[in-house]
């Protein structure tokens, strides 16, 4: 299916060629038809899944129709966008920007955290899309900047993070201002119980668009986990980033503090980074934003909240500094890449106080996060207590290793950095090998050391298939089969 073959209007299809778009992602597919034929929406995808044009693009030519009505007249807030964070917010208005940039109507964002003039200013020109955060929302609303009541689509994005950051109350207060007679879009990654009984609440008698599993992470990801101390975390991020084949990679923190700290670290090795998350000014945020993707910065290193609105084309590597203590986040974190088709990879450190995280992120995933065991600093951990029990037994290897169903790789949760019977020597910091098999991984034993040769030096499954490479026309990696990846 192309986009020509989804019954959009010329501006708009000019406006997808010009950006490069030719085939929607499988929420496009599904959710832009029933979006025009004016049905309430529920849908469940990750990040990452084009789901921000799957709402956008049937808005704007909804509005397109309903503004050809009455041209010339006043305009008013027909269509609001709630999201979390202002990043997402920012990101919105820029789709809406680009997807509707041949049609005549206006559109605006309103955050928190900076002046609410020129937003005020924008509001009183009139606008036909606002996309807003509930805190300044309803602020302006308070001071009487904005009315909706002729609000004719709304859209939820990102339910479930807002109620994990607070927001349920706000958003109750602003759904209670709207008109009853109006079209609902709710899109949330993940379905707890919660969202859902909040879904109910908004949408009457919806279409449901799921595109993935719930909670699931994207094939397109290559996930990989070093089990270090604390306090090696720095040395090991450094070990890492010392291969100039990362261009540029997202680093996750857990708090404020700890974004800032780890930032000093690089800076202080030579590595350009800069952080973001709330504590920084909105001008500072978006500075730190736009080096990032212009990769004139190296690293953003970046807390849940502030990260959540940020989509960079082709990143390569998302670093999990510290695990999250909320399995579902790591979903969200790593989603920021293996967007769009191409292929990511996403590292994560494990130290002993998060091995409860790592066995959450297990279970809700449903399979085991392979383990890099040869690097400067590893630190050992019985994987036992991260890896749940396999479904089903089918005995033991000579190795004491279990065969389930549920195991990964070579049964016993670890992928070995040596390469199996491949004759390539290459020592890479860590990162996956090219060796024919998307999901092997490989180390130096120690920083600058020897590359190991091609015999098996580690634990393997036994008689197990490779899988094939996940190459694709616009991956970052030139092969996956060849001896070297363009990282």
């Amino acid at each position: 299916m192309q986009f020509s073959d989804l019954s959009l209007i010329e501006p708009i299809q000019k406006a997808l060629a010009e950006e490069g778009y030719t085939t929607p992602t499988p929420i496009q597919q599904q959710a832009i038809p029933i979006l025009l034929g004016r049905r309430d929406l529920l849908g469940c995808a990750q990040t990452g899944t084009g789901k921000t044009a799957a709402f956008a693009i049937p808005i704007l030519q909804l509005l397109n129709e309903e503004r050809s009505k009455s041209a010339g007249g006043p305009r008013r807030i027909k269509t609001l966008v709630l999201t979390p964070t202002r990043e997402l917010a920012i990101q919105i208005d820029e789709s809406f920007a680009a997807y509707g940039r041949h049609l005549n109507l206006r559109h605006a964002v309103i955050f928190g955290g900076v002046s609410q003039h020129s937003q005020v200013n924008a509001i009183k020109a009139g606008l036909d899309i606002l996309i807003a955060t509930p805190g300044r929302l309803l602020d302006l609303m308070n001071q009487g900047f904005i009315n909706l009541r002729d609000v004719q689509f709304f859209v939820l994005d990102e339910a479930d993070r807002m109620l994990d950051m607070g927001f349920i109350h706000d958003v109750k207060k602003v759904i209670a201002k709207l008109p009853e007679r109006r079209q609902s879009l709710f899109f949330s990654a993940t379905m707890p119980t919660d969202v859902a009984k909040l879904a109910d609440t908004i949408l009457h008698n919806p279409a449901k668009v799921e595109v993935t599993p719930v909670s699931s992470t994207a094939d397109t990801i290559q996930q990989a986990m070093y089990f270090v101390s604390k306090e090696d975390k720095r040395k090991l991020l450094v070990h890492i980033l010392d291969d100039q084949r990362i261009k540029s990679a997202l680093v996750f923190a857990r708090t404020k503090h700890g974004a800032d700290k780890v930032v000093k670290d690089l800076v202080r090795v030579g590595i350009k980074a800069e952080a973001i998350h709330g504590n920084k000014s909105q001008n500072a945020r978006q500075r730190a934003l736009s080096n990032f993707k212009t990769r004139e910065t190296r690293v953003l290193v970046a807390t849940d909240i502030a990260a959540r609105g940020i989509d960079v084309d082709e990143l390569s590597h998302v670093i999990n500094y510290e695990l999250p203590n909320i399995p579902e986040t790591y979903v969200h974190r790593i989603g920021r890449t293996g967007r769009a088709g191409n292929d990511g990879i996403a590292l994560s450190f494990c130290d002993a106080e998060e091995t409860e995280f790592l066995r959450d992120i297990h279970k809700l995933i449903g399979k085991q996060v392979p383990v890099i065991d040869e690097h400067p600093y590893v630190l050992d951990i019985d994987t036992t207590k991260v890896n749940p029990a396999p479904p089903q037994r089918q005995g033991r290897n000579g190795g004491g290793n279990r065969q389930g169903n549920a195991r990964p790789q070579n049964g016993n949760g670890r992928m070995s950095s040596a390469s199996s019977g491949n004759g390539q020597n290459r020592s890479n910091s860590g990162r996956p090998n090219s060796s024919g098999n998307g999901n092997s991984f490989r180390s130096e034993g120690t920083k600058g050391g020897q590359a190991r040769n091609g015999s098996s030096q580690g634990r393997q499954r036994n008689g197990s298939e490779q899988r094939p490479s996940r190459g694709t026309g616009n991956s970052r990696f030139t092969n996956f089969g060849s001896s070297d990846k363009n990282y």
